[in-house]
């Protein structure tokens, strides 16, 4: 994979953005920002309630301002659409049936064959409060709607942009599961330096008294390689074992090698008070 998406190389231009009768300059300024995530910037505004230009709508805009600066302003729909070819309209409720309903994935591909074709396409956004009407999705040729939960099937008027914005994007890439970078890449090490650690861990495991009881060591030291062989380590991430493993092997705690577990508080009581032992055996009792 490349280390960054590319789009289909492509002069055709990029569909319009409509917002149809929008109520607040915020909710246009994150519409620009969505446009410019994806690389989409004509942006065409129907009887903005608030007025235009709206200084609202620049802040919110972020670094996208060239959006809103280019931004055009229309008395009504058929003058903003009036050039173009073709209209998506959205809508998150089912309408009566009329027009053909795509999801956000076709639609994107089929903006992406009217560009490839010299057409000019729009997708139409409707009011933050209800959306489109019929009569305003009466002019779209078709309706494009998101999966969404049935049972909360809002979307702010940015956020739908966005997805629509993200699936022109997507779909105008060499790959549609391009990104824009990667993690490195790694190359497992060979299986002898893995065999390696499996012999040093389990001999500082044996030493420390690990597999007990004796007769489970096989299992034991079954599902410690189990582990190990998970992940697939690089040359490394095996360095970095070992060194932790020659590090706790050779700085030796207070314990003895060999000693197995440290013993619990009450057995290191009594060897350290023999009185107490013989008082729990019952020696030395007056009775």
């Amino acid at each position: 994979m490349s280390d960054t998406p590319t789009e289909k190389p492509s002069n055709r231009p990029s569909p319009v953005i409509v917002l149809v009768a929008p109520q607040m300059g915020e909710n246009i300024g994150m519409v620009a920002r969505a446009m410019a995530n994806f690389g989409l910037s004509e942006l065409r505004l129907v009887a903005p309630r608030d007025g235009w230009p709206n200084d609202k709508a620049t802040a919110a805009a972020s670094r996208a301002t060239h959006v809103v600066e280019a931004a055009a302003v229309f008395d009504d729909l058929r003058a903003a659409i009036a050039d173009l070819n073709f209209v998506f309209a959205t809508t998150a409720r089912e309408r009566d049936g009329f027009k053909p309903v795509r999801g956000p994935v076709e639609a994107a591909r089929t903006l992406r064959a009217q560009a490839a074709g010299g057409y000019r396409a729009g997708i139409l956004f409707g009011r933050e409060k209800f959306g489109l009407d019929n009569d305003e999705i009466s002019l779209a040729d078709e309706i494009v709607t998101f999966p969404v939960d049935p049972a909360y099937a809002s979307l702010n008027v940015a956020q739908a942009v966005l997805l629509m914005a993200y699936e022109w994007r997507k779909a105008g890439l060499e790959r549609e599961t391009d990104i824009p970078f990667t993690g490195p890449q790694t190359v497992a090490a060979p299986k002898e330096e893995l065999h390696g650690l499996f012999g040093h861990l389990e001999a500082a495991l044996d030493t420390r008294g690990y597999f007990r009881p004796l007769a489970k060591k096989a299992k034991m030291v079954d599902k410690v390689r189990a582990v190990l062989t998970r992940p697939g380590f690089t040359m490394g991430e095996i360095k970095v074992l070992r060194g932790i493993v020659s590090s706790l092997d050779y700085f030796s705690p207070k314990e003895p090698r060999g000693a197995g577990y440290p013993l619990r508080k009450a057995e290191v009581d009594k060897q350290a008070h023999p009185a107490r032992r013989a008082e729990d055996a019952g020696e030395g009792s007056d009775d």
